[in-house]
């Protein structure tokens, strides 16, 4: 609905009302047989009246509206800038507004407080469980130990959910660590491939590692991280003795298994954050929260990712590095 539309709708009553005296003028002198023209000259003076006041009424109503209106486009609205009518509803209406804007920034800054010293305390923990994690991994590297190696698959498991955990925490956060500069993108798989070694070697997966020549404007850590977990679904879905391929395609980094594959079922929702899925539900300690923070990653870094997979065959991961310049928020 245009602006004027907005005005006429709003003083219906007060034209109704109008023609509705005029009726009631018209039908009294027509029972006392009066003349009619009396009836029509006074509706043309009241009319003329009207028109005038509305006038101006439309002029003050159209102005509050657009303020309003500007005021709802507005990054930051502010209360005392919206007008304020001269009726007692529209005055008791912008009291309302400001009680519950005092409110909700009362909730918000207290939602604030809360967050941050929520994050403080994780990153403490966080940082606080990486020494008896590093304590654990010196015993085992100087101890020879029938469990050894599945000793340190889970405490490498370990590690990784440690950072998952921090890197979740860190995109909620209002401040961000990152370091936005030129990358040589082999040097960052290679490094992903270095931690994961012993996750191939103990599932005796093969690996078809092309390096990439492809240097991307990134955050080597961030990237890394999204790496990292391709990899660990890529070691975690493949069945043993299986293969995974990495290699460079165009301005895309591909990583592809045979492993289990996705469910066509599954696939439009595998970026949901918790969501498992089939196999997440065969595989008990499935998250659902490593591909939905390696999308959001991806995302502020100004990089895109897709995924093809079928069931039985095998997933296909594509990195693409399409943008020069990242999308931070």
């Amino acid at each position: 609905m245009n602006r004027m539309g907005a005005y006429v709708w709003a003083r219906r009553g007060v034209l109704a009302a109008f023609l509705g005296c005029v009726l009631i003028f018209w039908l009294v002198f027509s029972l006392y047989e009066l003349p009619g023209e009396a009836v029509l000259y006074a509706a043309l003076l009241s009319a003329v009246w009207l028109a005038a006041l509305s006038l101006w009424d439309a002029f003050c109503f159209l102005r509050r509206l657009g303020s309003l209106r500007r005021q709802r486009e507005s990054a930051e609205p502010d209360v005392q800038d919206i007008p304020c009518g001269g009726t007692a509803v529209e005055r008791a209406y912008r009291e309302l507004l400001e009680t519950l804007l005092s409110r909700c920034r009362a909730l918000e800054q207290a939602g604030r407080r809360e967050r941050r010293e929520a994050l403080d305390y994780y990153t403490m923990w966080l940082h606080q469980i990486k020494t008896p994690i590093a304590a654990m991994n010196l015993v085992l590297q100087q101890e020879e130990l029938p469990q050894k190696a599945e000793l340190q698959s889970q405490l490498f498991q370990i590690e990784r959910y440690v950072e998952m955990v921090l890197v979740y925490l860190r995109m909620g956060s209002e401040s961000t660590d990152y370091v936005i500069k030129q990358c040589d993108l082999g040097e960052v798989v290679r490094q992903a491939l270095h931690k994961y070694a012993p996750m191939f070697i103990r599932k005796k997966i093969s690996l078809q590692f092309s390096a990439p020549s492809l240097c991307v404007l990134t955050d080597e850590k961030w990237l890394g991280f999204c790496v990292e977990q391709i990899l660990s679904n890529a070691v975690k879905y493949t069945p043993q003795g299986g293969s995974v391929s990495i290699f460079e395609q165009g301005n895309s980094l591909v990583v592809q298994d045979n492993g289990i594959g996705i469910s066509p079922w599954d696939l439009p929702r595998i970026f949901e954050k918790g969501f498992t899925g089939e196999n997440g539900r065969l595989d008990k300690r499935a998250s659902g929260i490593g591909l939905y923070l390696t999308k959001q990653v991806l995302q502020r870094l100004g990089h895109g990712i897709d995924i093809d997979s079928r069931q039985g065959f095998g997933t296909r991961v594509s990195l693409h590095f399409y943008t020069d310049t990242p999308v931070l928020e």
